[in-house]
């Protein structure tokens, strides 16, 4: 399970999240929504720790973290809450000189230590379920963008994570790509893997999610089931927000 109690974070004086409370149950998909500007990649980062907030709380399974302004985390705190979530990046951030197999690899063998051999069996395994066995050997700029974004989540999967976090998994990819990606997605959620998406495929939210958050303005405005959220809202800006979306779609 994961608990966010009063998140606040901001940059340069200006608030980016305005007191986030949330949780997020385990085996569970969550999909966040909103308007660019919003503060959901900020809530996504802080949910790692790659952005640290400056007050509230945070809980990722038996590791919690509280957060005071100017007061700095252990690295031993950051580390485990880290080893807990497994992030996918809008733009894929594979290491350029290594292998699809490589990179799978790495965090196996330098973060968790595990032999070579161990690792690659799991990586080889991992490609396998997200389609992309036979281009194991293949560089990242030897594959598109969908197949390097597979890479991604696999390679993401590969630390076994508690939650995987998506940050505008399909935004930067060719139409005709993003098919095989969110079927990744789709497969992930059957199988029970606690997930948290940034996304702006409202049918694939409204497909896969068992809950759908609507962030505006460093808030949560609205929070519910996806029926509840797109076809039975009574907020104003979420309707606003959705009119908007379907009506560029």
């Amino acid at each position: 399970m994961i608990q966010l109690e009063h998140l606040h974070k901001q940059f340069h004086g200006v608030p980016v999240l305005n007191g986030i409370d949330l949780i997020i149950d385990k085996g569970k998909t969550t999909v966040i929504i909103g308007p660019s500007g919003s503060g959901k990649t900020t809530l996504l980062r802080c949910l790692n720790l790659l952005e640290i907030p400056e007050k509230g709380k945070l809980t990722v399974g038996d590791s919690r973290v509280a957060f005071k302004p100017g007061e700095k985390l252990e690295h031993r705190t950051m580390m485990a809450i880290r080893k807990q979530t497994g992030m996918v990046f809008q733009n894929y951030n594979l290491f350029p000189h290594l292998t699809a197999l490589g990179n799978l690899m790495e965090g196996q063998v330098i973060v968790q230590r595990k032999s070579v051999k161990e690792a690659r069996s799991v990586s080889l395994a991992l490609l396998e379920k997200v389609g992309l066995r036979d281009r194991a050997d293949s560089y990242p700029h030897e594959l598109s963008g969908g197949q390097q974004q597979r890479v991604g989540i696999a390679r993401a999967l590969a630390l076994n994570p508690q939650v995987i976090l998506f940050d505008e998994p399909t935004s930067a990819l060719d139409p005709e790509l993003v098919g095989d990606v969110l079927q990744v997605m789709k497969d992930l959620a059957a199988e029970g893997m606690t997930m948290i998406i940034v996304t702006h495929e409202m049918g694939f939210a409204r497909e896969v999610a068992d809950q759908v958050v609507f962030m505006d303005q460093g808030i949560i405005v609205e929070r519910g089931a996806p029926d509840d959220v797109f076809g039975r809202s009574r907020n104003e800006r979420t309707l606003q927000f959705l009119r908007k979306i379907q009506g560029d779609a």
